[in-house]
């Protein structure tokens, strides 16, 4: 089972935290499920940029992204070559470690 290490982030980990999660589940719903409450705007439809990471390390075990995903991480906040959407990034066999960056582009939560 691999295992996702999440890098501290002030409001959302400020411990970081090591997550055992199934092979094939979303980076997205293993978080959620562990209590590390990343934003998903879209309900991890791949209709937004909420759920962004940057993979540190074990990017390769991931499943590839496709190009709808691709196009939204263009307008992602702090993309990095290793960006991905963590609702659409698939645990592969090997452990990864993640960093969620510290801003999203979420209007809805800004405006309020």
């Amino acid at each position: 089972m691999p295992k996702i290490i999440v890098l501290p982030h002030a409001q959302l980990c400020p411990e970081g935290a090591i997550i055992e999660a199934d092979e094939g589940k979303s980076l997205c719903e293993a978080l959620v499920e562990n209590d590390v409450e990343i934003e998903h705007a879209c309900e991890m439809s791949c209709a937004c940029t909420t759920c962004h990471v940057v993979i540190r390390e074990g990017f390769r075990s991931l499943n590839e992204s496709t190009d709808d995903e691709e196009d939204l991480l263009d307008a992602a906040w702090g993309l990095e070559a290793t960006s991905r959407l963590s609702c659409q990034a698939k645990l592969g066999q090997q452990d990864i470690t993640i960093e969620i960056p510290k801003y999203t582009i979420n209007h809805a939560r800004e405006n309020h």
